[in-house]
């Protein structure tokens, strides 16, 4: 696995010359923060030898590199996720390849369902901790290069970003919740009896994605910031059926708000 990592990083190294600082992954509606950047090179996953690629609709499988906020970023323009067949290995492999690119941080996104009943859809919530029921990315013969057996994640997302991440959405009058973020393998969606568990065990929102990326990020000593946009809720009373492209409208529609919030973020680091 590390050598496969090491010639990736390698090969994307050679065809665009770029050191990226930051690096992104945009979920599920959440792709037009890519229209923020400033593009030097654009790469389909499937152009990249070794790389997985993306099966979801709404993912549109590109790998930007350019330019956020007058900083350099490398942005994931749809990710992977463990239901569509990948081995966790490739789930947070993109992760591992930005960290040998060199980023400094790494900024996440996602859509989710809400277990909060103080949200509501379309709110923006910013994740301060997650609890993860995703089989753990990093179970097998720990890759010493990479970090230690057993990380620290006492900090699972910087402390330090989420203070700055706040102070901007107040000055632009953008409402924030702040939240623990419960990672489930999906595609399902959570059956009521599922969502009052996920609020049992201290979550505020729900989704299949960002816990493995940021295992392996923090396993690696990158730190982390990570924000969802409520597409929907999963609260007693509130549940309403709910489909895929229900969840990209609604993403799609608070994309605005998250994109500003996350690229004066970038700007400021």
């Amino acid at each position: 696995m590390l050598q496969r990592i090491q010639r990736i990083a390698e090969h994307l190294k050679e065809l665009t010359g770029f050191a990226p600082e930051t690096g992104i992954i945009l979920g599920t509606g959440l792709s037009g923060l890519g229209k923020e950047i400033d593009v030097k090179h654009a790469i389909p996953y499937g152009a990249i030898p070794e790389f997985p690629v993306s099966t979801v609709e709404g993912h549109p499988g590109k790998l930007l590199f350019g330019y956020l906020g007058g900083k350099p970023v490398v942005a994931m323009q749809g990710r992977f996720h463990y239901y569509e067949g990948w081995e966790m290995g490739d789930v947070v492999l993109p992760v591992r390849v930005f960290k040998f690119l060199g980023i400094k941080r790494l900024f996440v996104s996602n859509a989710c369902g809400g277990t909060n009943p103080a949200f509501e859809t379309g709110d923006l919530m910013i994740l301060n901790d997650h609890i993860n029921l995703f089989p753990n990315p990093l179970i097998g013969k720990n890759i010493d290069e990479l970090g230690p057996r057993f990380p620290d994640m006492s900090e699972p997302y910087d402390h330090g970003f989420i203070a700055k991440a706040k102070a901007i959405a107040a000055k632009n009058d953008i409402p924030v919740q702040v939240g623990c973020y419960v990672g489930l393998t999906g595609p399902t969606l959570e059956t009521p009896a599922e969502y009052r568990y996920v609020r049992n065990i201290g979550g505020d929102a729900v989704g299949m994605s960002t816990v493995p990326e940021v295992i392996a990020a923090r396993h690696m000593g990158i730190p982390c910031f990570a924000m969802s946009v409520i597409t929907d809720m999963g609260v007693e009373g509130r549940i309403e059926k709910t489909t895929h492209e229900m969840v990209q409208r609604v993403a799609e529609k608070a994309e605005p708000k998250l994109t500003l919030i996350m690229r004066e973020l970038i700007a400021s680091c």
